[in-house]
């Protein structure tokens, strides 16, 4: 379930490694359970969230047409910036 703290927003994520070891989003599930498939990830980078803080690796995903910054802390948590 998602959890707030402050600008962000901690999420459930389903994703898998690659054969080639590579971790890759399929879905996340938001505050109010509802779940969002990830249609393709754009890009994965070492990034800091300048917004909400904390560092990790950014996924620039697609979800349902639109994209979205899906962040991977080092303390094995998901998270997305809060737009408020």
């Amino acid at each position: 379930m998602a959890v707030r703290r402050g600008l962000k927003v901690y999420v459930d994520v389903c994703a898998f490694f690659s054969d080639e070891g590579e971790l890759m989003p399929r879905y996340l599930i938001w505050e109010d359970g509802t779940r969002y498939d990830i249609d393709m990830v754009k890009s994965i980078e070492r990034c800091a969230s300048r917004k909400a803080g904390g560092a990790g690796i950014l996924y620039t995903c697609r979800v349902n047409g639109q994209y979205m910054k899906l962040y991977y802390e080092e303390n094995n948590r998901w998270f997305v910036e809060s737009k408020k």
